[in-house]
């Protein structure tokens, strides 16, 4: 697995496993599968709530915990009151000690508390309940205002991306602060992505599948993506992305599929509320 060196000098994998709608018994067994089909990084969220199911994946795999690294975030409804409580519930509930990486979910700018929950992480990995922190879905705004009024800026900016999203801006601006850029949804509405026909005579030229070169695109693009997938076909096939490489012209063509609309909900981090 090739990987990425955080702003503090943490590696982590170029791709990695989300686990949105993996819950119960059958969740953790397709996150156990996961983890032993070569994954190492797992995403999940107070608001999944299958922290228990990612607990309950890592222990039954055969890979030791302290190689993989867990993703988890707070949500917006704690932002002001008992973070530091709901941190320690979610690791109970997760069998952890840590998590690897904790992210704020969404700005909630209407609220406006989350310079104050930021605060709350950065006091979290000071205690060792989580080794790094970051946020989601956050604007260039959100992020120059939690580096003036605290000094820290997250290492990940977890954001959604994809062939029909791919913002250009918001990437830039990550890279120009040192922030690795995350990918939620990096296959977009894979229903009618992995339908066009110019992702399908670029798979068919590498001899990959469509969702194989939405992948190794967006790791050309210096982004984290973290799909999921139920199946062991479909997540050993989302990791066979790295025996080839995307020319400059099929980056582009990619590129262009993009637009202003191109959000899967229409959820803005400028109005959007999360909680």
């Amino acid at each position: 697995m090739e990987k990425y060196t955080l702003l503090n000098g943490m590696s982590i994998p170029k791709i990695g496993f989300g686990t949105y709608k993996l819950n119960g018994t059958s969740g953790a067994n397709s996150i156990k599968h996961a983890i032993d089909n070569g994954y190492r990084l797992i995403d999940t969220a107070y608001n999944y709530e299958n922290e228990g199911a990612v607990g309950q994946g890592i222990q039954t795999s055969k890979v030791d915990r302290s190689e993989v690294l867990v993703t988890s975030k707070l949500p917006g409804r704690y932002y002001h009151e008992n973070s530091i409580e709901t941190i320690q519930e979610s690791l109970y509930r997760s069998q952890l000690d840590y998590f690897d990486l904790y992210l704020l979910h969404w700005p909630n700018p209407e609220d406006d508390h989350y310079v104050e929950a930021w605060e709350t992480l950065i006091e979290a990995q000071k205690f060792g309940l989580v080794r790094n922190i970051g946020v989601c879905n956050f604007l260039p705004e959100h992020i120059d205002r939690l580096e003036k009024e605290t000094g820290v800026l997250p290492v990940i900016n977890q954001i959604e991306l994809h062939p029909l999203f791919n913002q250009k801006e918001q990437r830039a601006y990550n890279e120009s602060k040192g922030i690795l850029t995350e990918a939620w949804s990096p296959l977009g509405r894979a229903s009618s992505v992995l339908e066009d026909e110019t992702l399908q005579q670029i798979a068919k030229s590498h001899n990959k599948n469509v969702g194989q070169i939405i992948l190794r695109w967006e790791i050309q693009l210096g982004v984290v993506p973290i799909p999921k997938s139920s199946s062991d076909k479909n997540q050993l096939a989302n990791l066979d992305v790295f025996d080839f490489m995307l020319s400059d012209s099929e980056m582009m063509n990619i590129n262009s599929m993009s637009r202003p609309d191109g959000r899967t909900h229409d959820q803005n981090p400028e109005t959007y509320q999360e909680f």
